[in-house]
């Protein structure tokens, strides 16, 4: 409800039950998280607020709707402190069907894969998008776009100058993604969107992998408030300690919740208050399959977290981290009613969903029809790059046979990528990738008809034996990105992408193995979650079949162009060394013969 001096008459008196509950929630046992406290309690509400806890007698009148929760257990909605829904190719009305039955309410997004590709237009198109959802988005403006280093190619270039806009918009909750980089490179387009955030009093939230020592210090001069990246629990032990908001992550590809929640189950229990919870990418299979956060409750449970303990991490502690424990994060008077009945706190299994005092959702389904908005131009998935050939994506070299010596960038996770120096054949001035030695071809394509870069090197890790995948949807900069051992199905690829306006292709000896369209963007889609699972699904058997074993190979993919995954990436610009923060030449050296 918007707060107006009326509504807020309204509210108070519907608080002191001089106003009748539009709707009560009866005979369930809270989960207090407040208080760590479980105890038989009913919930009162009137229009989206919450507005008594205990006993409700009251504020029943003859039109209050009574919701039974006899046997089940109260506890707030799920907040995911740090998400790119985008990677889930999810449009958001598509990604709340998936994860608001599972009792996800609330996430934390700069939704900044959007901004990439369509600017603050179409960022105000999907903020509204989000307003019509039962998954409300407290949006954090991104530090800067794009987030690599060198600068790569985007839509927008979001900087202190547009901070000044967005900053005071009242969908603003801080400063999203403030990556170490930007912070010890001394940034001026970073430190000026935290200045404006200083006068704001918005907090900045942070992205320090592997942050340590003087780094870290440094970087928390800065300002930064909370991090939801560490790769180990003894980071996450000396962040808190230097006073830092943690949140664990746990993503399709990153499983870093098991190594993380040593901190508390192992270090000091005192530390859970101020952990929370973040999936950052999540596929639509996972989340159909096993949950979204409240997987990750279950998770903490089963590492040896007390089930209120996890509750609390799912809910209060990351409400306070952002600063928005006044609107969500627990049961309580003056909070928007974002309210799940489960079975048990230990079994942790969501019923049904309540948000902004609505039924929205029982046994796993939503229980109204949720459509997506119109899409306008700004959203729609043209790419703006010219087709392409095989010598498009061959790399020549000035010797016409013999051999190069090449740095490969080796994928040993998701999130790291190593050096791997190996020799390839050099046949009619062309240095060829090898499948027997695991080495093909990579290549990123600006595609917003800025400037045409098109990049070219070598990556291992994949296995492909034959063929090639491309995608459009590629964080953080969202270029084209295509690989394989073939330059003519890289070509093909490439080319189904820019005539059927993005998604996701896999190829091989000339033909289309699976195509997923990603209509929204280039990035996402408006399709059903399940619909959008089952195609990831066949472009990971049509992976396997071209000899990949990675599971999930078109996501491993595109994380390449993030420039702050250690040790290599490419963008538009080239191959990017992220340690030095310079391109580099993948050719290390060449001999005739």
């Amino acid at each position: 409800m918007e707060k107006t001096v009326e509504n807020l008459k309204t509210l108070i008196r519907a608080g002191r039950a001089l106003i009748p509950a539009e709707k009560a929630i009866l005979h369930g046992t809270l989960v207090n998280v407040m208080t760590s406290e479980i105890y038989p309690a009913d919930v009162a509400i009137y229009q989206d607020t919450i507005v008594a806890v205990g006993d409700v007698q009251a504020y029943l009148g003859p039109e209050t709707e009574i919701i039974d929760a006899s046997g089940e257990y109260l506890v707030p909605g799920l907040i995911d402190g740090h998400i790119h829904s985008e990677c889930s190719k999810l449009s958001i009305t598509s990604f709340a069907k998936a994860v608001v039955p599972c009792g996800t309410t609330s996430m934390v997004s700069g939704l900044d894969e959007y901004i990439s590709v369509s600017g603050l237009e179409g960022l105000r198109e999907v903020l509204a998008e989000a307003e019509r959802s039962p998954l409300k988005v407290f949006w954090g403006a991104p530090y800067k776009t794009p987030y690599t280093f060198p600068t790569s190619t985007i839509a927008c270039n979001f900087n202190p100058e547009i901070h000044r806009v967005v900053q005071p918009w009242q969908e603003c909750y801080g400063v999203w993604e403030t990556v170490r980089e930007a912070i010890q490179e001394e940034d001026e387009n970073a430190l000026g969107a935290i200045a404006e955030a200083a006068k704001n009093r918005l907090p900045i939230f942070g992205c320090a992998p592997m942050a340590r020592g003087n780094d870290l210090n440094g970087y928390l001069c800065a300002g930064v408030r909370l991090d939801h990246e560490s790769y180990d629990h003894e980071e996450v032990v000396e962040k808190m300690r230097k006073g830092m908001h943690m949140l664990i992550r746990e993503s399709s590809v990153t499983h870093f919740l098991a190594e993380n929640i040593r901190a508390v189950t192992e270090v000091n229990p005192a530390l859970a208050r101020r952990v929370s919870f973040c999936t950052d990418d999540v596929t639509p299979s996972d989340v159909l399959e096993k949950g979204h956060v409240d997987h990750l409750v279950r998770l903490a449970i089963a590492a040896g977290v007390e089930p209120m303990t996890a509750i609390q991490m799912a809910t209060i502690n990351s409400a306070e981290a952002y600063r928005i424990d006044d609107k969500v994060g627990s049961i309580s008077p003056g909070r928007i009613a974002d309210i799940l009945l489960i079975d048990s706190p230990e079994q942790f299994r969501v019923q049904a969903v309540i948000t902004n005092g609505k039924l929205v959702a029982k046994d796993g389904a939503l229980t109204f029809n949720l459509e997506a908005p119109p899409r306008s131009a700004v959203l729609s998935s043209q790419l703006k790059c010219e087709k392409t050939t095989k010598e498009d994506f061959q790399y020549k070299v000035p010797i016409v046979k013999g051999t190069a010596r090449v740095l490969a960038m080796n994928v040993e996770g998701p999130f790291v990528r190593k050096r791997r120096d190996v020799t390839l054949r050099v046949e009619n001035g062309v240095v060829l990738p090898d499948s027997e030695q695991d080495v093909a071809m990579v290549s990123v394509l600006e595609r917003f008809g800025v400037n045409g870069n098109r990049s070219l090197a070598f990556c291992s890790g994949w296995n492909l034996k034959r063929g090639a995948m491309a995608s459009s949807a590629a964080p953080d900069d969202n270029n084209l990105i295509v690989m394989g051992v073939s330059a003519e199905d890289m070509a093909i690829a490439v080319n189904y992408l820019i005539a059927n306006g993005g998604g996701q292709v896999l190829v091989a000896d000339g033909d289309v193995l699976s195509f997923l369209p990603l209509p929204v963007g280039g990035i996402a889609s408006d399709a059903e979650p399940a619909a959008v699972a089952a195609k990831e699904k066949e472009l990971s058997a049509a992976a396997k079949q071209l000899g990949c074993n990675l599971p999930e190979p078109l996501m491993y993919m595109f994380f390449l162009p993030i420039t702050a995954i250690p040790d290599y990436a490419i963008t538009d610009v080239g191959p990017v060394d992220c340690v030095k923060l310079t391109t580099f030449d993948p050719i290390l050296g060449l001999k005739e013969g």
